[in-house]
């Protein structure tokens, strides 16, 4: 898969492609219908599936200070749309500049002089342009201007997890800042996950026997509720069962937030500095504070029996 950091990068040579365009943080299960379905028509048409999203989120441009959670990072976001056949991703600079071109000049610029769509693929809510103007209504009158056809993807509705809402970043995002990493698997396709370095800690948990992975998580990223988690350590090429701790470690009377995970039966790992990513499946506890190391000692012990039940039925 081609990935442009600019229209720039895009070949001079391009041809006609499918197009969808949107923020696309997640790539949930909404996403991915709209995705899926873009590939699809690019396959029915002989031409490449383009996916054209933003960096910074556009709400950092507008408003600044509001930049919402991100439930994935830009390099997992085209991992993922790779897996789904996609065939490049443009990601634009979004700056002030880009933010007042309206509908029509987004259109020629992006969709017309650069990417030649021959179709475009989007949600129902879809807005583009200066002050977010332009609706599927807009895009398909200037499709008819411009030579593309608009296909416009109706969302189906999520299940128990969300109450009945449309699957939505909006939805995953609430549902992870409330600890429901397992209701967040359903709206996303798969465990939420949170990536960064590993950093040095304050190495209580080796001293204790149970050494963590402490992660510094990329900026803006949506990390679940303070509390314990199941769920898997991704580094190295490995992905391993993990106790997961979100907090500030009460029992030590913390001040800062760490998201560290203890993988089940490892001692032997060094990450420090390295890339790993952290995948919650389910909460087991909130954090708490202990009479006595004791006490710690034996809730551990049964958070890790629970975790390595947990993990070994998901």
């Amino acid at each position: 898969m081609q990935r442009w950091r600019d229209m720039a990068d895009i070949p001079e040579d391009w041809g006609r492609s499918v197009v969808t365009i949107g923020s696309y943080d997640g790539v949930h299960r909404g996403h991915q219908l709209i995705i899926g379905r873009a590939v699809a028509r690019a396959r029915e048409l002989g031409v490449p599936a383009v996916v054209v999203t933003f960096d910074p989120h556009p709400k950092e441009v507008t408003r600044p200070g509001s930049h919402p959670p991100l439930l994935a990072p830009h390099p997992r976001r085209s991992e993922l749309m790779a897996e789904l056949g996609v065939d490049a991703v443009l990601v634009l600079p979004f700056t002030k500049e880009f933010s007042q071109l309206s509908p029509a000049e987004f259109v020629v610029k992006v969709l017309v002089e650069k990417l030649h769509a021959r179709a475009v693929v989007e949600g129902p809510t879809f807005r583009f342009g200066h002050r977010a103007a332009g609706t599927v209504g807009t895009l398909a009158e200037l499709g008819e201007t411009y030579g593309f056809e608009v296909l416009v993807i109706d969302l189906y509705e999520q299940g128990a997890a969300g109450g009945g809402e449309a699957f939505s970043s909006t939805l995953a995002r609430r549902l992870i800042g409330e600890g429901d990493v397992a209701g967040a698997a359903e709206v996303l396709g798969r465990p939420h996950r949170v990536e960064g370095t590993v950093v040095h800690g304050a190495r209580r948990g080796r001293e204790l026997g149970i050494p963590t992975a402490n992660l510094e998580p990329v900026p803006h990223s949506a990390v679940p509720a303070d509390g314990v988690y199941s769920g898997w350590l991704v580094a190295g090429g490995e992905r391993l069962p993990a106790a997961i701790s979100v907090g500030t470690n009460p029992h030590f009377h913390g001040t800062r937030r760490t998201v560290e995970a203890h993988a089940l039966d490892r001692t032997d790992l060094d990450l420090y500095d390295r890339w790993a990513a952290i995948e919650f499946q389910a909460f087991v506890r909130g954090q708490e504070a202990f009479d006595s190391l004791d006490a710690l000692m034996e809730r551990i012990t049964e958070d890790l029996r629970m975790v390595r039940q947990l993990t070994r039925e998901g």
